[in-house]
């Protein structure tokens, strides 16, 4: 962030090619849409290169959970000023890598319903599963990035996991069905 900060194209370069793809999954994951979530990146790495100036390195937080943090709330401001819409044909245009047509539809549908489980969770406990499980972070980061104790993300996961249960239960039959059929 230094050397970025002294407009070394170069730093920015390398920031951007290691953190692109990984923060990319995270902003399509939570806004649900590959588009708005390019828009997000953009912006992320904007912020980037205007704020790099201003880079303490003797701060706490690490690179990355401040990355996560800025990336995360451009995020719910797409959701937030996003239109109310009943296209869903969107909601089955999931990336699938299965041998056979039939397997890749399966998983798309399989896929469908858990994101739609998952978007029924409150903001937090939504944040808080993709963090940990989807993006595959420490509670400690998860809980750095959502500003909130470590307890408070365990306990957002409970809730988290909880309600996926209770959600995807009432879509069990539906699953099944899907899976053998």
């Amino acid at each position: 962030m230094i050397r970025i900060g002294d407009g070394d194209t170069t730093a920015y370069k390398m920031l951007v090619d290691r953190h692109l793809q990984p923060f990319l999954a995270f902003a399509t994951r939570v806004t649900g849409d590959r588009s708005e979530a390019e828009d997000v990146m953009q912006e992320a790495f904007v912020r980037v290169w205007k704020t790099a100036g201003r880079w303490d390195m003797n701060r706490n937080t690490r690179f990355t959970t401040w990355f996560y943090r800025v990336v995360m709330n451009l995020c719910i401001d797409v959701k937030r000023k996003r239109k109310p819409t009943s296209d869903f044909d969107e909601a089955f245009d999931v990336q699938s890598e299965g041998p056979l047509p039939d397997d890749m539809l399966r998983d798309k549908q399989k896929a469908a319903h858990i994101s739609a489980a998952l978007s029924q969770l409150p903001e937090r406990q939504r944040m808080a599963v993709t963090l940990c499980y989807l993006q595959e972070l420490g509670n400690r980061q998860a809980a750095d990035i959502l500003e909130v104790s470590v307890g408070a993300v365990e306990s957002l996961l409970v809730r988290g996991r909880t309600r996926l249960a209770e959600i995807l239960a009432e879509e069990k039959d539906e699953l099944l069905k899907e899976s053998v059929g």
